[in-house]
């Protein structure tokens, strides 16, 4: 990483470079640039090279972008409801002269600030880093290889390569420029894109606007594809100058509605300076930034603050509304005990735990709102190339017409055309005995003698190598490179195995073929071609490759082997059937076409594509493999498991989508088995998808699980379906066209690698390997976040009512005077609330996943957190905690004691007389403390899985290992272990350290009472392992019924319902039941 460097920039020239040239860029031939550069146009710069520059340039930023704020988080440690109620408690306490409750409040609101802005900070900086990965990336030439890097270490003189839908890294000067625009709005003001022109040069004074041999950095690509040389970075760029102006902050003032004349009424005023007060009163109290669940735990707190007040009132109403200084106080004691004062910053901490971990598993997150709805998810629509493959395709077969078809042999390197036996049949593919291997099938022949009097060889291979802007060369090394798109990769690899390699046409002094325009790859007309000058003859060319179905109806000619024939219906049936028998090889399909353009042709005016793909002849057709990555299959039966439905949405053809869909198990494997009008919806083609109308795919028995020659409005339409039946939808993208599909999916997921700028930045979340098993990385880490954040609210939430149950029920006790005696002091409950619980909860964020995690269904977002199990759970066990500490309250003071509440015992151990009139209250007190306490602590080692038991927490165990495999399953969480441990010693100084015990906590070490703390304790914990026993069974005969006892494998539990041949509203029923909604 190279160092922050401030530019010098009082002499900077615009259009130079950081070191600046012999002349601003623009004035420059590209040649020169590369020269003063010391740049190199073919492997770009070593990686030390670029390391010594980044060193020498500083990182290409503009300037500083804020980063962590210290004194941000300090006060938002400060400013927030739960210290604000702390701050009252404390005032209340000082006011009425209660200096030690006082003291510790204040202490204590000391310690949550310091510790709050410690863990914010740490998960500030971490969030920091993780918006830095998010940041935009550039295609980079490096040691003869492309790679994507972050754009804050592009430095002078790399190589980049920019293409339709990216964000320009810096200022580029252009080496090659094919039918390249850029929107220059941000820069210039300029509406409209602006085409680039590698070749011309221009007068020093240009303006930035007219340099159309430059491409500025934050501009983006709207058309075409170009590579450069970039010679600005950071403040140096055009853009730097105009930095301050893209940092410009919102206002948070609300405007004021003004009539069409500019005026505005005194009302309108006032209506905005009220919504401005609203606003801020939100951002303080939390309820309007943030994400749903931090807005609802917000909600949440001011809730409980209102509870807290009531529950004050009742006891202020118990004691008739007595101003003595212990009334009030156990009435700050009572609103205290309902305020968990560590809920937000833990719930801030997990996230950005999670956030991290999810970096570990290759997934980045660019908002936290993806966080709480990856658990949700319920369907995920997925392209198929480099993300269930390797997208790293491999040139298998080649059919031509007139000649026969073309095999290449299994190699293990992809860009050495070297490597790898040519066999050849004159068979088409469809006469192929495909159980047989090539060998078998075909005769093993050098390049050089299938390229003898093959004419159709060559005009094929003109095509292959011509329209195709990879680029693969041999380095000073002798070691193979490639870069570019792995289809067109795979393709000039098989046309330099004949030593047709584009370079060999078009570089050089004098090249064979030069390159007048370029029609890129549409997601519409599904073809991209090319416009080339034969130099010698003086003879344009149209070269084009695209899919079989819309190229074959572009071509009026073929050669076969009896001559050039006309184009007819049954010939391109013909071609289709050879293209089905590739498919079924699970090859990914291209037909290859060309002819002579006869039309004049002007440099630099713009050509009409229509004129240039018609009238073609069909020169045979290509099959790419792309094998599916090894771990896609056991991902896709994770997903089943998990009661996520898979869907692939490809550009591919039918026959190839459904062979890899049948090997990765999106399709079943005993399609036979399958009703026609089900496996009709199972496979669709875009086409046949695209002319239902909303209510015919509504009908559908089920949404394809595979769409075939997508199209980007498929995907929307795919998503709004899913929307319909009520579905969660994740969906894949990576060209610009894929953006609205991304906005309108619940969870948009960009690729990492292939992905454009546009695409991620219309993304939730990106995967930097591109790979679908990150997906279900992604919801896995999902599901943990949501179940741990239900698991630390639980615990707090039941010592919650746990405590105010115990104080408001303790009402009953009575002094002489008539006053209520705490059974808890308000010391006591603000060291349970925070010293004893905070870290636990902590440490409850950070828990494993549950070995269910992937085998429930997904959770419902409209439930949230809150579901009906988490209540039910929070009152049951803070009714039985309360219970328990008041039996040994009561135990300690009428069992074993005579009863006597005394008199001040809220205040002083001993009366003016010094007479412990107070001592059984106070050791009464005191094992209630240590009953809260330990089952606090015991608490939260039951919540790490809220079902199963707490010596069995994972399944599987033998019944011997049932005896020890509980001290392994409290050690795998050190940070929850340590923190446990840490509470129960922390209970011992607070019991036994004299003046700390009596004075500050009001209470007295004790001695045999332990005997009942322990005692209370393991019926603590046979009350919750029996409440989970019952939930167990509860759960258990409810699976039984809903599958009626039977236990069938993944593939019949997840297409079961379609291979029984039932109706179609039978299976809108089971859809239903899939549903989060009505799931668990």
């Amino acid at each position: 990483m190279g160092k922050s460097k401030q530019p010098e920039l009082e002499n900077h020239v615009s259009g130079q470079s950081n070191k600046p040239l012999s002349k601003p860029a623009h004035a420059l031939s590209y040649a020169a640039v590369i020269e003063e550069t010391k740049a190199n146009a073919d492997d770009g710069l070593t990686t030390q090279e670029a390391k010594s520059r980044l060193e020498e340039f500083g990182r290409n930023e503009l300037g500083d972008t804020g980063g962590v704020q210290p004194v941000k988080i300090l006060v938002r440690q400060v400013a927030n409801a739960m210290t604000l109620v702390l701050i009252m408690a404390m005032a209340v306490s000082f006011g009425i002269k209660s200096y030690i409750e006082g003291g510790v409040i204040t202490a204590v609101i000391m310690l949550n600030i310091t510790v709050g802005f410690f863990q914010e900070f740490r998960a500030e900086k971490t969030m920091d880093s993780l918006r830095s990965l998010s940041s935009p990336t550039a295609s980079a030439v490096r040691d003869g290889a492309t790679i994507s890097i972050p754009t804050a270490e592009i430095v002078p003189g790399d190589m980049v390569e920019m293409k339709t839908g990216d964000t320009i890294p810096a200022d580029v000067r252009l080496v090659e420029a094919i039918n390249f625009e850029t929107d220059e709005a941000l820069l210039t003001g300029e509406s409209l894109p602006v085409q680039k022109n590698a070749e011309a040069s221009f007068d020093d004074d240009t303006g930035p606007g007219d340099r159309l041999n430059v491409a500025y950095s934050s501009s983006t690509v709207t058309k075409g594809r170009a590579r450069g040389i970039v010679y600005a970075t950071g403040m140096y760029t055009e853009i730097g100058s105009i930095a301050a102006a893209l940092r410009k902050k919102d206002s948070k003032v609300r405007p004021v509605k003004r009539k069409p004349d500019g005026k505005a009424k005194p009302h309108r005023y006032a209506e905005a300076y009220t919504l401005t007060a609203s606003d801020a009163v939100g951002r303080f109290l939390g309820v309007n930034v943030g994400t749903p669940l931090q807005k609802k735990l917000s909600r949440l707190a001011i809730l409980l603050f209102g509870i807290a007040v009531v529950c004050a009132i009742i006891v202020l109403g118990a004691n008739e509304f007595r101003s003595e200084q212990e009334v009030i106080i156990y009435a700050v004691a009572t609103g205290l005990s309902m305020i968990p004062a560590s809920l937000i910053v833990v719930l801030t901490i997990t996230m950005a735990a999670g956030t991290k971990r999810m970096v570990e598993r290759h997934v980045i997150v660019r908002n936290l709102k993806s966080l709480e709805a990856l658990g949700a998810v319920t369907d995920i629509c997925s392209d198929k190339t480099g993300t269930l493959t390797q997208g790293k395709m491999v040139q298998r077969k080649a059919w031509i017409p007139a000649v026969g078809t073309y095999s290449v042999s299994t190699t293990n390197e992809p860009f050495n055309p070297t490597v790898g036996d040519l066999s050849f049949t004159a068979n088409p593919p469809r006469n192929e005995d495909l159980e047989k291997s090539d060998q078998e099938n075909e005769k093993v022949l050098s390049p050089q003698e299938l390229l003898e009097d093959n004419e159709f060889l060559r005009d094929f291979l003109n095509v292959a190598s011509l329209a195709n802007l990879s680029h693969v060369h041999k380095n000073d090394k002798g070691e193979w490179h490639a870069r570019g798109d792995p289809t067109e990769i795979a393709i000039q690899v098989f046309a330099s195995r004949f030593d047709w390699n584009r370079n060999k046409f078009t570089a050089g002094e004098n090249p064979k073929w030069k390159q007048i325009a370029e029609f890129p790859f549409d997601s519409d007309v599904k073809k991209m071609s090319v416009l080339f000058k034969e130099q010698e003859s003086g003879e344009h060319h149209v070269f084009t490759k695209g899919a079989v179905e819309r190229v074959i109806t572009s071509c009026t000619s073929l050669f076969l082997k009896d001559g050039q024939k006309e184009m007819t219906e049954d010939i391109q049936n013909d071609i289709l059937e050879n293209m089905e028998a590739l498919a079924a090889l699970g090859l990914r399909v291209l037909a290859l076409a060309s002819k002579v353009y006869t039309s004049p042709v002007t440099e630099g005016k713009e050509i009409d594509r229509n004129g240039i793909e018609d009238d073609l002849i069909f020169r045979g057709l290509v099959g790419l493999y792309d094998p599916p990555r090894p771990e896609s299959a056991p991902s896709v039966a994770a997903c089943h498991e998990a009661g996520i439905s898979v869907h692939m949405l490809t550009g591919d053809h039918p026959g190839t989508a459904r062979a890899i869909a049948k090997e990765v198990g999106i399709l079943p494997s005993r399609m036979s088995e399958i009703s026609k009008d089900v496996a009709e919806s199972m496979v669709m083609t875009a086409s046949n998808f695209d002319k239902l109308s909303d209510e015919e795919i509504d009908a559908l028995p089920l949404l394809p699980l595979v769409v075939a020659r997508c199209a980007p409005n498929t995907k929307v339409r795919m998503i709004e379906a899913l929307h319909r039946r009520k579905k969660f939808a994740a969906m894949t993208g990576d060209g610009v066209n894929d953006s609205p599909s991304l906005k309108r999916a619940d969870v948009g997921i960009a690729m990492g690698q292939a992905g454009s700028d546009v695409a991620k930045d219309a993304s939730d979340i990106v995967l930097t390997d591109d790979n679908f098993a990150s997906i279900l990385n992604a919801i896995e880490e999902g599901r943990r976040m949501f179940d741990n954040i239900q698991k630390f609210i639980l615990h707090l939430l039941a010592e919650n009512i746990a405590q105010a149950c115990t104080l408001l029920i303790g009402l009953a006790f009575k002094d002489s005077r008539g006053l209520s005696v705490f059974p808890l002091a308000p010391v006591e409950i603000i060291w349970v609330i925070m010293i004893t619980s905070g870290m636990p909860d902590m440490g409850l964020g950070f828990e494993v996943a549950a070995p269910d995690i992937l085998t429930r269904p997904p959770q419902s977002l409209k439930r949230g957190v809150f579901t009906l199990e988490v209540m039910v759970d929070m009152v049951v066990y803070g009714l039985w905690v309360a219970a328990l500490c008041l039996s040994s309250f009561i135990l300690v003071l009428w069992g074993f004691g005579d009863g006597n509440l005394g008199e001040n015992c809220n205040d002083s151990y001993d009366n003016d007389a010094g007479e412990p009139i107070c001592d059984t209250v106070f050791r009464a007190r005191s094992t209630c403390f240590a009953c809260l306490t330990w089952f606090a602590l015991f608490l939260a080692w039951e919540m790490v899985d809220m079902r199963r038991s707490f010596f069995d927490m994972v399944p599987g165990r033998t019944k011997r290992e049932l005896l020890t495999g509980w001290t392994k399953d409290v050690w795998r969480n050190k940070f929850l272990f340590w923190a446990i441990i840490a509470g129960f010693v922390t209970i011992f100084p607070t019991l036994y350290i004299p003046v700390i015990n009596r004075v500050v906590f009001k209470h007295e070490g004790i001695t045999w009472e332990w005997i009942i703390v322990m005692i209370a304790t393991m019926l603590f914990f046979l009350g919750v392992e029996s409440w989970k026993y019952a939930k167990r069974v509860f759960f258990r005969r409810r699976a039984a019924k809903m599958t009626g006892g039977q236990n069938p494998d993944l593939e019949s539990r997840v297409f079961g319902v379609y291979m029984n041949n039932q109706s179609p509203a039978s299976t809108s029923q089971e859809n239903s039941s899939r549903d989060p909604e009505k799931a668990q």
